[in-house]
Formats: C-alpha cells, sequence, structure tokens
C-alpha cells in the first residue's frame, strides 16, 4: 500500500470529538457491591441480630423532617449498642404524618409543632374574610318562594 494513502485514512480515524485528549489510562468505576460487603464485614464482627415484624422506622430530622421506612431490614447488637436499618427510604415531612407519629415525639419536637401550628393558625385566620365580607357576595332574597308549596291544587 502507498504510504500516504494509509496515513490519510489514520487521519479521519477519532475515538473522540475534535480536540478530544486520548485517555491515558483506563478508568475503573467501583461499585457498590464491595461497600455493602465491608459493611456486612463489620456488622458479623459486632454480632448483630435481625430484628423481625418491624413494619415502619421513622427517623426525625432536626430540621423537622423524618426518614421514613417501609418495612425495613432491621439488625441490631445490644452488646455494642449499635442498629442497622436498611431498606428504601423515604424524605416527608413531619405534618404529613402526624396522626400516628405524636406518640413517638420528644416534648421539645411536641412544643415546636405546637408553635408552628399556631403561626399557621394565625396566618391563616388573617387571610379569611369575616362574617360581613361573606354576606356582601351573597345577594338578598326578592320576593316569596314558598308561595307556590303553600297554594292547594
Amino acid at each position: 500500500m502507498n504510504k500516504e494513502k494509509l496515513q490519510a485514512q489514520v487521519k479521519d480515524v477519532r475515538i473522540g470529538g475534535k480536540g478530544t485528549t486520548r485517555r491515558k489510562r483506563k478508568v475503573v468505576h467501583k461499585t457498590a457491591k464491595g461497600d455493602d460487603k465491608k459493611l456486612g464485614n463489620v456488622l458479623r464482627r459486632l454480632a448483630v441480630n435481625s430484628i423481625h415484624g418491624i413494619e415502619e422506622v421513622n427517623m426525625v430530622k432536626s430540621d423537622g423532617s423524618i426518614i421514613h421506612f417501609t418495612n425495613p431490614k432491621v439488625q441490631a447488637s445490644a452488646a455494642a449498642n449499635t442498629f442497622a436499618i436498611s431498606g428504601h427510604p423515604e424524605m416527608k415531612r413531619i405534618e404529613d404524618m402526624l396522626p400516628g407519629m405524636l406518640n413517638q415525639l420528644g416534648v421539645d419536637m411536641v412544643k415546636d409543632l405546637k408553635r408552628s401550628a399556631m403561626a399557621e393558625a394565625d396566618a391563616a385566620g388573617a387571610m379569611q374574610p369575616t362574617i360581613e365580607e361573606e354576606d356582601e357576595d351573597v345577594p338578598n332574597l326578592v320576593g316569596n318562594f314558598d308561595a307556590p308549596s303553600n297554594e292547594e291544587a
């Protein structure tokens, strides 16, 4: 083959776009599988036991939001004072979970919740129209509407 023709063909072949540099080494992406194995080894060393029958786990954060787990896998070690909770977490607001959450909240959280509810009630009361303003929207009745029903047939 002709050397010039070969160089022309090589010149047109590119892996990346114009101006991209070639990779000098291959990047190996680590998977979470290795982290799960490490976590499993640490939990085995702590001698954790699975706790069955737990339907939900709620973790209340300091900003008032809740990390909610439905049907989690819970493991515990009383000697190491360690709990491991795994499952699908959902971020929820405390107001969304309120009726069932009151017995799980601490005294400080209940006080903060009452304070925020009072502030919201005051703000909502200021926005609602008074009775006189509501009456202005309803037209006055004209005529006797009971007369046709009182007439004998």
